[in-house]
């Protein structure tokens, strides 16, 4: 179990290559030889110019029966026109030549090479060199800071020496392969808190934090008791400090899904080591910049022993877990300075100075109009009030923000402000509206777009959003049998999330699902995400996403290459997808037809074997899915060559 098999491929379904009927095959027939004759007669003739390649029509993008026909830039004056192999492809273990695949001979494709062996682990918006150019104050040199222009690499990132495919969920929970993140760093710093240790070729993770030596499975029955875990009122959990994030980890099995996040390089690799368990986990911190989350997206929020201030620069980062709480949400806290009578001594701290720090820490939350539920033993939670109607009347300080979008949370700086919660007609109402409770509000039309949050979108087009979803993921599965694999997949991402609708189709599947909605699209649906109980950041595709190397065994990309066609390079978004995708995963990309034989060209360069299919309504749509599967490779196969 896990071990990589001897040869992967990526399959795709007969019923992909469907056989119409007479009738729509010569009226077809007659509609491709009507158009070849006006685009001979549109070129004068059977042949093009010397030295003046042509621009590719549809009709060589895609053939009469919608199959696709590769697609080239012809070097002599002849355009030759070939067949397209079989839909079931393979990804290759070790490219030893480096030749592109055998679809795109002859096209003239830009070959990518490798990245030397020392980026194998290269997080572009969080790289270590480069954030020492910036203050250490407030740790602002851990935030994002993307590189531009000739800083950025243009080359392929590779997985090291000895990866191996990670074990498939819920085995890979507790066990990872030593060498997918070979740092021993934390087995050493962490080991009498029994967060990792090494066995053998093989990290384990026995579930133990610094706050809860019993394991994670018994710190969080300890939370149920205080707060209701178990009755689907709870579904979306922020986890700041998250460590190797075995907290949300174990949330998993209560249906619960954790956003975890740490910085890059506080504790080597704990980020990388949670995604490698199939945990969700970004790279991320709290310093000066918003987190990259909508206004009340949370139920609750969560930090062990995460070594946050919150008491310090007017409370303002309990400011920020205060904005990205829903109405009614908990915030949760152990480690210090709770429970310091009977921690003092091992914190090294004094008495006096710990519970100082608690006293603020209390007067930040009275300031926030949280109520504290209990605190008991090592943990002690808050409640964010449902409404701000008597908030309103009984604070002076932070004062409410004034001008600024609650959702805003892109390069956006934190603010000493409070966020106002919408307006409610009385004292007992929900702040937004009230959400259903796990699982129904996946599928209930959420608050946000019942009230008319969301420009242009009613109830109405929200049910036919998650209806045409799942018709569009059935297809996926009918040409895809990696679907079928139990484990094939665990960590998706989708690139153009919308309104959640693909993550929601894949609910029943043993997969989590980052939603990314792009900074440049309608980025207020990033909240109706998590009003459905799922998860997702906001991103701008132009620059890194906020994670390692080899995080996503399959990227979902719906039209991103359109949305970004007069803004950014193509280029720089495939090599970024390149990155974050794991050997052998795969990338679905919906476009129009033009845009699928420009990105194909470029894919084909890149060690991806690609191959364009049908819509699911057919093959006279010009949309069409761009399927592809990235081939194995590592930096001692590159070092051979």
């Amino acid at each position: 179990m896990g071990v990589r098999p001897a040869a992967t491929k990526l399959h795709i379904s007969p019923a992909a290559a469907r056989r119409p009927s007479f009738l729509p095959i010569a009226t077809v027939a007659l509609l491709c030889s009507a158009s070849y004759f006006v685009g001979v007669w549109h070129h004068g003739g059977f042949s093009s110019p010397s030295g003046s390649p042509s621009s590719v029509s549809i009709a060589d993008a895609v053939s009469c029966t919608g199959t696709t026909r590769p697609t080239a830039r012809p070097r002599t004056r002849t355009r030759t026109r070939t067949t397209q192999p079989s839909l079931d492809f393979s990804a290759h273990h070790a490219a030893a030549d480096g030749a592109v695949p055998s679809s795109s001979a002859g096209a003239a494709t830009r070959r990518y090479g490798a990245c030397p062996a020392k980026y194998s682990e290269y997080t572009p918006c969080e790289d270590v060199a480069r954030s020492l150019r910036y203050p250490r104050d407030r740790l602002v040199y851990r935030e994002r800071h993307c590189p531009a222009g000739r800083e950025r690499l243009r080359c392929l990132v590779p997985a090291p020496a000895g990866y191996r495919n990670p074990f498939p969920w819920p085995a890979s929970r507790d066990v990872a392969w030593f060498a997918n993140v070979p740092h021993k760093e934390l087995t050493v710093e962490k080991a009498v808190q029994n967060w990792i240790r090494v066995d053998g070729d093989k990290f384990r993770f026995p579930g133990g934090g610094t706050m809860f030596p019993h394991g994670a499975d018994a710190y969080i029955d300890d939370i149920g008791k205080l707060i209701p875990l178990h009755d689907g009122s709870i579904r979306t959990a922020l986890d700041t400090g998250c460590g190797v994030a075995s907290w949300g980890a174990y949330l998993l099995s209560r249906d619960i899904l954790a956003m975890s996040f740490a910085p890059r390089d506080s504790h080597e690799a704990q980020v990388q080591f949670a995604l490698e368990r199939g945990v969700p986990a970004l790279i991320g911190v709290l310093a000066s910049n918003r987190l990259t989350y909508p206004a009340r997206a949370f139920d609750m929020a969560h930090c062990s022993r995460c070594l946050i201030p919150w008491h310090l620069y007017d409370g303002l980062y309990l400011i920020e877990v205060d904005r990205v709480l829903r109405p009614g949400g908990y915030w949760i806290l152990s480690g210090p300075p709770i429970n310091w009578k009977k921690y003092w001594k091992g914190w090294e701290r004094t008495k006096e100075d710990l519970n100082a720090e608690q006293q603020a820490i209390e007067a930040v939350a009275r300031s926030l109009c949280w109520k504290k539920i209990k605190e008991a033993g090592d943990i002690a939670v808050w409640q964010k009030p449902a409404n701000h109607a008597g908030c309103k009347a009984s604070r002076k300080t932070p004062p409410f923000c004034s001008h600024k979008k609650p959702d805003a949370a892109w390069y956006d700086k934190m603010e000493a402000c409070m966020t106002p919660l919408p307006e409610v007609s009385d004292a007992s109402e929900v702040a937004g509206g009230a959400l259903k409770k796990w699982p129904q509000r996946l599928t209930a039309v959420p608050p946000r777009i019942s009230r008319g949050s969301i420009k242009g979108m009613t109830a109405k087009a929200f049910v036919q959003d998650t209806e045409l979803w799942r018709k569009r993921v059935r297809h996926y599965k009918s040409v895809i049998n990696q679907f079928e694999q139990k484990g094939r997949y665990r960590n998706v991402l989708d690139m153009n999330a919308g309104l959640g609708g693909f993550a929601a189709a894949l609910t029943n599947d043993p997969v989590w699902v980052m939603n990314m909605v792009p900074t440049v699209a309608n980025s207020t649906t990033l909240g109706v995400i998590y009003e459905r109980g799922l998860i997702g950041s906001y991103q701008d595709w132009c620059e890194g996403m906020s994670t390692y190397p080899r995080t996503y065994d399959l990227i979902h990309a719906d039209k991103v290459f359109t949305l970004y066609k007069n803004r950014c390079e193509m280029e720089s978004i495939l090599l970024e997808m390149d990155r974050i995708l794991r050997p052998e995963g795969t990338v679905i990309i919906r476009d129009d037809v033009d845009m699928l034989v420009k990105v194909k060209s470029a894919a084909d360069g890149m060690r991806w074997d690609s191959q364009i299919v049908d819509h699911e309504d057919g093959p006279l749509v010009r949309e069409k899915l761009l399927l592809v599967v990235k081939t194995y490779w590592t930096t001692e196969e590159q070092d051979q060559q």
